[in-house]
């Protein structure tokens, strides 16, 4: 199959405007694993909608519309920060935000001084396979370097080989494998892969 070349531009910011958007992209993408948490589609958006901290994250747009986005964690903040204990509570209740609270703890992941921490890549399914998700990578991983950033980690779980694929081939490495079968029943995956990849290093 042939894609014709599109035309997007790629900010530092996701515009407010953009906010619903955002969640929506993100909720496509995270959703099922999201799901373990709360199961309710409505509230995940909801909480997704007033949580996204999008100062942190890159965004691709196209004719006024977002068609993607690349969050990442440093010490100061992180695109799901506004994630919080006392959110998880105010849309899903008592009951289970108290379990959501404890499903995510599962999902955080520690930062080491000098590396940023990517918090993943989404791209709207219609737009996929047209480069926006490796330009949104090249933009991180520029904007990584400049701002003192000796490498950049993520983490992608076994069922999303082809994430991990395209990560390799831009020059990231894997440097440890993760194993917790006693979780599959409740995540869906019983495996993870961390991947690092000094700033560097050509985005191709």
């Amino acid at each position: 199959m042939t894609h014709v070349p599109i035309d997007f531009t790629i900010v530092h910011g996701i515009p407010e405007a953009m906010r619903l958007p955002a969640a929506a992209l993100y909720e496509d993408a995270f959703g099922p694993k999201f799901a373990v948490a709360i199961p309710c589609a409505e509230h995940r958006h909801a909480l997704l909608s007033e949580s996204l901290n999008l100062d942190y994250a890159f965004a691709a747009i196209k004719d006024d519309g977002l068609i993607g986005l690349a969050g990442y964690k440093t010490h100061e903040g992180s695109l799901t920060d506004g994630m919080t204990y006392s959110s998880l509570i105010k849309h899903a209740g008592v009951i289970r935000g108290n379990w959501a609270a404890l499903v995510f703890s599962l999902y955080e992941r520690s930062l080491t001084n000098g590396q940023l921490l990517m918090d993943g890549i989404v791209v709207d399914p219609s737009m996929r396979g047209q480069g926006v998700g490796t330009q949104l990578l090249h933009e991180l991983m520029q904007f990584a370097g400049i701002s003192g950033f000796e490498s950049v980690r993520l983490d992608v779980v076994e069922t999303n080989p082809n994430a991990r694929r395209m990560y390799e081939r831009n020059g990231f490495a894997v440097t440890r494998i993760e194993r917790f079968g006693y979780l599959r029943w409740l995540l869906g995956f019983g495996a993870s892969a961390t991947l690092e990849r000094a700033t560097a290093v050509k985005v191709s």
